[in-house]
């Protein structure tokens, strides 16, 4: 962490993209404010939270779909070591899915890319004060997902098996994802058969079935530049 920006007066913001020419754009648009500076950016999920952890920003606009980790799971390793941090997702997703994970995470706010660009200041200056910014169509998309019998089969995963989830949908192999997330291939094999056991599906082939049922895949695998693997 640096003087100046200890002393500039700033919310001092970790902006987590893996598109360059994108995070440019949004450092541009926090900047022209008086108020917002962006002290560090991070491409993948592995350098977002070492750079959150240094750095302890006033708020970390994150990305959901990142190499490596996502943006849910940097958001639960972050909030298990640093429990205040705030951090605000800044996603093209659009699914409850999505934004009901990032909120159980420990995700203070929730602001889609079709946004108008002044949502984004807007959720970063609130997330900051300690308060929760969600649109309101969201909010009402949420609410009506906890009306009982309306849960979906996902919803029944638990957030490390939901970003093993993820990576499958993405099309990485066992192996990569226990490289990925530091966990043993046994452990990464067993996340997967809960998986399968919870979707009630028997393979992965009808894993990402479950993901294009909810509208899920072009998006990930579009992101994340992999293709869908079958095991």
């Amino acid at each position: 962490m640096t003087e100046t920006a200890k002393t500039s007066g700033k919310l001092r913001v970790v902006l987590v993209d893996d598109h360059a020419v994108v995070r440019e754009g949004y450092r541009r648009l926090l900047e022209r404010t008086a108020d917002i500076q962006v002290v560090a950016e991070a491409a993948n999920g592995e350098d977002a939270y070492r750079l959150i952890c240094d750095e302890q920003p006033d708020v970390a606009v994150l990305d959901i779909s990142l190499p490596g980790i996502g943006g849910i799971e940097v958001t639960r390793r972050v909030m298990s070591r640093l429990p205040d941090q705030k951090i605000l997702i800044f996603s093209m997703h659009e699914d409850t899915v999505f934004s009901s994970r990032a909120l159980q995470a420990g995700a203070r706010g929730y602001v889609t890319k079709s946004a108008a660009p002044e949502v984004l200041i807007e959720a970063v200056r609130l997330v900051a004060t300690g308060k929760l910014y969600i649109s309101q169509e969201m909010a009402q998309e949420l609410a009506i997902q906890m009306i009982p019998g309306r849960e979906k089969p996902i919803d029944a995963l638990s957030a490390r098996e939901f970003e093993v989830f993820r990576l499958l949908v993405a099309g990485h192999t066992l192996q990569e994802i226990s490289e990925i997330m530091h966990l043993s291939y046994k452990t990464v094999a067993n996340y997967q058969s809960s998986i399968r056991q919870k979707l009630d599906v028997t393979n992965t082939a009808q894993v990402v079935r479950v993901a294009l049922n909810h509208g899920l895949v072009a998006n990930i695998s579009s992101e994340d530049g992999a293709g869908l693997v079958t095991e």
